[in-house]
């Protein structure tokens, strides 16, 4: 009897596209209960499948910066989109002040705070240091999701989980003109006589945020006329299909690069311009679910690779000042700010504890560092994708390791069961 003839690539790829979406599917049920993360499930998988010898390619951001870049942005807009379906909270000043309090004092905060300790502990320039400070900063919309709001009328929006899902929502978008001003900085450094600071302020500000939520709006108008106010034979939302949402999410982007906005922001504000169209519809979960499916394969993907380039030496360049750093930034630089900028909310002190502890940093710090780099004006990088790289993995595990535990107590104390199902009627 011949023996078996080794399978062609193409099909140990198809074998391991079935695994990866049979897993996407399962983990999160499988996970509920124990004080583990899909991320960590990613990353470690990723980092046992790049450590097998016959595997020679090596998934480092600095050999393929595009693919880095471009991969980490679509994971992060359909993120966006999903955040922004999934918020039940009608907007407003006063109901959104856990947000505008995590936007206008923590993010700034933290921005400064590791923005000074990349001048006077990582000896960096200030354009370098303060693209760090920008890139670790927000709170990631992509990693987030066990700290998130539950599906759209589920019910489950406590003052925590809404103030962790707008604030990752928003702020994703709103940390682009530090960026900007990184990469501004840097230009005037290496010679550049461009007024970089006017530039900054009517372009990279002004503009660019202006014409982004401008941009989301309309999208979001557009899409929810078609999909809930036409008449009825023609409404998208009679398809029953999801992909909608995809849609809307590549439009939304797409539009508002067009005319040199922040794409983040505009699909988060198209989603929640989409969701408030008409709220109680039982569309609305139907497009959640399909951004959500998408979403979590995404990540995966690029988890997987990231589990593959910490063993591929991503983290080679770091010094122990990076890694004290590092430990700062996590343990002390978001609580801190977190805290002060939660000073005089109404609300518990476990509650604002959890707020401050969990700004989970992952795929967006990722998009901004890849975009910085590939605009040029830091080199490579190396050292960068290394502090940057390290602090989403120490984040992944700080944070994948207490969510559950933290989360359930939480329930239990304002009166929840964190194992009771959704109910009917809240899905409907």
């Amino acid at each position: 009897m011949p023996g078996l003839s080794s399978p062609e690539p193409y099909i140990l790829w198809l074998t391991g596209v079935g695994i990866l979406i049979t897993l996407v599917a399962w983990l999160p049920l499988a996970l509920k209960r124990l004080p583990l993360s899909l991320p960590i499930i990613c990353m470690g998988a990723g980092a046992a499948i790049f450590l097998i010898p016959a595997i020679t390619f090596r998934p480092l951001p600095t050999i393929l910066p595009d693919i880095a870049e471009r991969l980490t942005e679509f994971v992060v807009i359909i993120a966006l989109m999903g955040a922004g379906l999934k918020l039940d909270r009608l907007f407003s000043w006063r109901r959104w002040n856990v947000t505008w309090r995590l936007l206008g004092i923590t993010m700034p905060l933290s921005i400064a705070a590791i923005t000074l300790i990349g001048i006077y502990a990582l000896g960096l320039s200030l354009p370098v240091a303060l693209l760090l400070g920008a890139c670790l900063a927000p709170t990631d919309p992509v990693l987030a999701a066990d700290v998130q709001v539950g599906p759209p009328k589920s019910g489950k929006e406590d003052d925590v989980r809404f103030g962790l899902t707008s604030e990752a929502g928003l702020n994703d978008g709103l940390a682009f003109p530090f960026v900007n001003l990184a990469i501004a900085l840097a230009a005037a450094a290496a010679g550049s006589r461009e007024p970089w600071f006017r530039n900054w302020v009517l372009h990279d500000v002004l503009w660019e945020i202006s014409v982004g939520l401008i941009a989301g709006w309309i999208i979001g108008r557009i899409f929810g006329w078609l999909t809930f106010h036409v008449p009825a034979k023609n409404r998208l939302a009679q398809t029953g299909d999801g992909l909608i949402a995809l849609a809307a999410t590549l439009i939304s982007y797409g539009a508002a690069e067009m005319v040199d906005s922040y794409g983040f922001l505009a699909v988060f504000v198209t989603a929640l311009t989409l969701r408030r169209s008409h709220r109680d519809h039982d569309f609305q979960r139907e497009m959640h679910a399909l951004t959500e499916q998408v979403e979590r394969l995404a990540m995966m993907v690029l988890l997987i690779l990231f589990g593959g380039a910490l063993v591929s030496g991503v983290l080679t360049p770091l010094r122990w000042v990076d890694l004290l750093a590092a430990v700062a930034i996590i343990l002390l630089v978001r609580p801190i700010a977190g805290l002060i900028g939660l000073i005089g909310m109404p609300a518990d002190r476990s509650e604002k504890m959890t707020l401050a502890f969990f700004g989970i940093r992952g795929v967006g710090s990722f998009y901004y560092l890849a975009y910085a780099v590939n605009a040029g004006g830091f080199g490579s990088g190396e050292r960068l994708w290394a502090i940057v790289s390290l602090v989403v993995l120490l984040s992944i595990l700080l944070h994948g390791l207490t969510v559950t535990p933290i989360m359930r107590a939480m329930d239990r104390q304002q009166g929840r069961d964190p194992d009771e199902p959704v109910a009917e009627t809240e899905m409907a």
